[in-house]
């Protein structure tokens, strides 16, 4: 069976790989990298090359260090993805530096460390794969030029070679529903908002938050081309979208005898919103619509014959017939093989997980062999919590990739599984007849618990687990720092057996803390680790802060750390707030709300203003930068608030981006915790229940002000993190410790 997981390997590379042509093209766009990265002159101490023959196996890419010292640093490498994955290898475990969303420590020895010998390595992994569809706008959704040519190169040197590149794809079905007829109010109609394309694509949602400016359009199709042209520079596969067989409502006008089905509700959204047309897979519709677009889309993009589609993604299908299920994936299938012969189709595995209840073997069945073994790569999304290679047999025979998903909505929290992370991918290599071919990261929100990434990123090239994550996060933290210091290596690993060891099937990377939560007194405060370890982990960076204080990226975790203890701290005093207002005692309940409101809240805004990576105004200010005029701006950042809070016009998906930013404290979360206080104190002075129903149609009201109002935010950071810090732990920390509340 190793055998035939080899030959589907290599099916999937036909057509998609690199040819030797490319090799001096991709080894200038590394050099180009190294020139960004480093600058021009540290630069030159690197000499870089792509050999595709330095692969001992087609497809396994491979790369080789030598040099420094007194000479260069050679990099050669298989592809460029694989090149410049070897001279991240080398700034890592060489010089000691770290390239990381938040920022990047590169200080350089002098000379150059000298590599041993000749260091090669090669991946087990064909596909080193990168994104989710909803990281397209949980995370994507306003970058410019400039942030995704970072985002690129620092999935290059991540190792990264298959990744969506799903931008732009408005614009093309645009041109097609207009070809056959459809108004330009038709299609305006059918197009979400920006912040909410990536529900539209998957056919969960239409119209919500839209339409989509002339301007837009524009803007993506030059966006999507300069992605484009630099993830193949590198020799990376990008993933193109296909058609799924959700239509606009409006067909049903232009072709009044199609055969479609109107899908149930998604997300508590009613039918203005949600409730999409599915087209029938034998209506003849189904191939024109879907070939007209694929041919469209490679006529503007080009391709590298991997499709993207999700026809079923979180909701269920009209019928659990099996002969239904294979016709539906047939007919998306065989629309890609009208166009590209050479089609492969990428399929998110997230419904199997999704709704296990529905998605039994015979269904699961029907899906996986409605499409010829090895034209069919599944993502298996979810693997190191729920992974679904083990309940489907390795998918039927179907290659697929173990991806980590880790983050729901782009929260921020501290929150990591990492040993299941590190056991993972050799667990599914060693499941009896594996069809693995490669590993993943699939967030749905990034730039966020970074250590979780970088040891999936190396773990894609190597063959087996870590053999020690504590002295792993301890390195980790040297490199990421520029330093070893034996307190930060000690609250890392502090970190590492708390809050990155969760554990079991309820391991979610989603936020519930009461901090970020409509109040209630029904919520959970639970947690999978100990508290004590975050807040002496929190004592440890303080500690380290006199050595380390000039690092950006050590503020970054610092304050990261810091808003993980006051989480910590509203959940301890919330609890304290609900057994006062249980016991009716008003003066305990007005002291522990008091604190929560008016002195813990205040204080998370102010440490996080000092940072422009926790500003609400730096993350609206993205969203009205795309925009060609005031009244576009204002679209975008409301577009930009919505999901950051209420997701929907009467909060359908309440708090499911929550994120911890100043601004969104001060004016979104302490105004609904004051209100909730209030009304409890109230219920206590008065005699009579807390009703639960009215407060929330009062907070509703205060949600959905933040929503509308203009109010803009600075999105220059104020304050010194540090300073700020300490002045909450010197206030807090000796509470925690004498257990004292008061």
């Amino acid at each position: 069976m190793e055998a035939f997981a080899v030959a589907v390997g290599v099916l999937l590379l036909a057509g998609a790989g690199g040819a030797a042509g490319d090799e001096a093209g991709e080894a200038a766009a590394v050099r180009a990298l190294v020139a960004r990265l480093l600058g021009p002159g540290p630069a030159a101490n690197f000499s870089v090359s792509v050999e595709r023959a330095l692969a001992a196996e087609p497809g396994l890419d491979t790369y080789s260090l030598s040099g420094g010292g007194a000479a260069r640093v050679q990099v050669r490498g298989s592809t460029g993805v694989a090149a410049a994955a070897g001279l991240h290898r080398y700034l890592r475990d060489f010089c000691g530096c770290h390239v990381a969303w938040s920022g990047s420590q590169l200080r350089l020895p002098r000379p150059l460390p000298a590599v041993p010998g000749e260091l090669t390595e090669a991946t087990p992994n064909r596909y080193r794969y990168y994104q989710n569809v909803c990281t397209q706008s949980y995370s994507f959704v306003w970058w410019d030029w400039a942030r995704w040519e970072q985002e690129i190169d620092w999935m290059a040197l991540n190792g990264i070679n298959l990744a969506l590149a799903w931008s732009g794809q408005e614009a093309i079905w645009q041109r097609v529903y207009l070809a056959l007829g459809l108004t330009q109010a038709e299609i305006d109609e059918f197009f979400t908002g920006p912040a909410f394309l990536a529900w539209g694509r998957m056919g969960n949602l239409h119209t919500w938050d839209g339409p989509l400016p002339r301007a837009w359009h524009i803007k993506q199709l030059y966006l999507q081309h300069r992605i484009l042209d630099r993830m193949r520079s590198f020799g990376m596969i990008p993933v193109l979208p296909a058609f799924s067989g959700h239509v606009p409502k409006a067909i049903t006008r232009v072709f009044p005898r199609v055969n479609v089905t109107q899908m149930g509700s998604w997300g508590h959204f009613n039918c203005s919103y949600s409730c999409s047309f599915l087209l029938a897979p034998e209506d003849p519709i189904f191939p024109i619509l879907g070939s007209l677009f694929l041919r469209e889309l490679t006529k503007e993009f080009g391709t590298d014959h991997i499709y993207g589609a999700d026809t079923f993604n979180e909701m269920q299908p009209p019928s659990s017939e099996p002969s239904y299920l294979a016709a539906a994936t047939a007919a998306v299938y065989e629309a890609m093989i009208a166009v590209d012969t050479d089609a492969v189709w990428l399929l998110q595995g997230w419904l199997f997980q999704h709704q296990p209840q529905f998605w039994g073997p015979a269904q699961v069945g029907a899906v996986l062999g409605a499409v010829p073994r090895g034209r069919l790569l599944v993502l298996d999304l979810f693997a190191e919590s729920q992974p679904v290679y083990t309940r489907t047999a390795s998918f039927q025979g179907q290659p697929f990739i173990w991806c980590m998903l880790h983050n729901f909505g782009g929260n921020h929290g501290l929150f990591g599984a990492l040993e299941a992370v590190n056991q993972g991918p050799e667990a599914a290599r060693l499941f009896p007849n594996s069809t693995m071919v490669g590993t993943g990261m699939a967030p749905e929100g990034i730039s966020q618990n970074e250590v979780v990434y970088s040891l999936m990123a190396e773990l894609s090239w190597r063959k087996d687990p870590v053999p020690d994550l504590a002295a792993w996060v301890t390195s980790f933290a040297a490199q990421r720092y520029g330093v070893s210091h034996p307190d930060t290596g000690a609250a890392w690993r502090l970190l590492l057996r708390s809050v990155y060891n969760c554990s079991g099937e309820a391991c979610r990377g989603h936020n519930h803390s009461p901090l970020v939560r409509r109040p209630s007194l029904q919520m959970n405060t639970t947690i999978w680790y100990n508290r004590s370890d975050v807040f002496e982990a929190w004592q440890l960076l303080l500690s380290a802060a006199a050595t380390l204080a000039a690092s950006p990226i050590f503020r970054y975790d610092l304050l990261d750390v810091t808003r993980q203890a006051v989480q910590e701290l509203v959940s301890l005093y919330y609890e304290e707030a609900r057994s006062a207002y249980l016991s009716k005692e008003l003066s305990s309940l007005l002291r522990a709300g008091g604190i929560l409101a008016y002195e813990l809240l205040p204080a998370l805004e102010e440490v996080l203003a000092s940072d422009s990576r926790f500003l609400l105004g730096s993350w609206l200010e993205q969203a009205r930068a795309v925009a060609v005029s005031e009244a576009e701006a204002d679209f975008y950042e409301q577009n930009s608030r919505y999901q950051l809070t209420l997701w929907g016009p009467e909060g359908n998906i309440l708090d499911y981006a929550n994120k911890q930013l100043a601004g969104l404290v001060a004016n979104y979360y302490t105004p609904r915790w004051r209100l909730f206080l209030e009304a409890l104190a109230a219920s206590v002075a008065q005699g009579i229940p807390f009703q639960q129903h009215q407060f929330d149609k009062n907070v509703f009201q205060l949600e959905q002000d933040f929503v509308l109002s203009k109010q803009r935010y600075p999105s220059q950071p104020r304050g010194d993190t540090v300073d700020l810090a300490k002045k909450i732990f010197l206030k807090y920390y000796p509470r925690w410790v004498a257990g004292s509340w008061g």
